[in-house]
C-alpha cells in the first residue's frame, strides 16, 4: 500500500489549491461568499493578487485574495519581533557544603544576591560527602538561612530536596527586582 509523500504544512496558493469550490474572502476581509475555484482564480488574476488558502480544515476551505509576497513577509516580522521579546530565563548555580565558613557563606550569598538583582534564577547546591550524609538537617538549615538571607531579593521556587549526596533548592527573583534594582542605580547615579 502506498502511504504518499509527507503531508506538507505550506499553505496553498493559486493552481496547488485543488478543491471544487471555496468560500472566498476578498483583500479588504469582506465576504464574496462559496465561488467555484476556477471564478476565484479568475478574479484574484483581474485583481493581480494571489488566492491564498488561508483555512484548508473548513467546509468548503477557506481562501482569501491578498498579496503573498508581503504577507509571508509580514508573517516573518511578527515572528520575529515574538522572538524578541521572549525573556530568557538563566539559571545559575551556587554550590555549598554544611560545613562553611562564615566568610564563604557571605561571599557565596554576595554571589546569590548578584545573580537575583541581576534577574536570573538561582540552584543553590549543597554536596554532603562521608558523614555529612547522615546530617541532612544542617544542610536544609543553611539552605533556609540563605533563602532568609535574600528574601529581598527572591522566593523559593522549589523547596529543598534531598536528590542523592546533594540538596538542591531553586531561588527566583521578584517580578519587579529587575526594575527595582535599576531604578536604585538611577537614583544612586543622580545624588552624585
Amino acid at each position: 500500500m502506498d502511504q504518499g509523500g509527507p503531508i506538507s504544512s505550506e499553505t496553498r496558493i493559486n493552481e496547488r489549491i485543488r478543491v471544487p469550490e471555496v468560500r472566498l474572502v476578498g483583500p479588504n476581509g469582506e465576504q464574496v461568499g462559496i465561488v467555484r475555484i476556477e471564478d476565484a482564480l479568475r478574479l484574484a488574476q483581474e485583481a493581480d493578487l494571489d488566492l491564498v488558502e488561508v483555512a484548508p480544515q473548513a467546509r468548503p476551505p477557506v481562501a482569501k485574495l491578498m498579496d503573498y509576497g508581503k504577507f509571508k513577509y509580514e508573517s516573518a516580522q511578527k515572528a520575529r519581533e515574538s522572538r524578541r521579546n521572549q525573556q530568557l530565563t538563566v539559571i545559575k548555580e551556587q554550590k555549598l557544603r554544611p560545613k562553611i565558613d562564615p566568610h564563604d557563606y557571605a561571599t557565596k550569598k554576595g554571589h546569590v544576591s548578584r545573580f537575583l538583582e541581576a534577574g536570573n534564577k538561582v540552584k543553590v547546591t549543597i554536596m554532603f560527602r562521608g558523614r555529612e550524609q547522615s546530617r541532612p538537617e544542617l544542610g536544609f538549615r543553611l539552605l533556609q538561612r540563605l533563602a532568609d538571607d535574600v528574601s529581598e531579593l527572591g522566593f523559593v521556587e522549589s523547596k529543598p530536596k534531598q536528590d542523592g549526596r546533594n540538596m538542591i533548592m531553586v531561588l527566583a527573583p521578584h517580578k519587579n527586582a529587575k526594575a527595582k534594582s535599576k531604578a536604585t542605580k538611577d537614583a544612586g547615579s543622580d545624588e552624585s
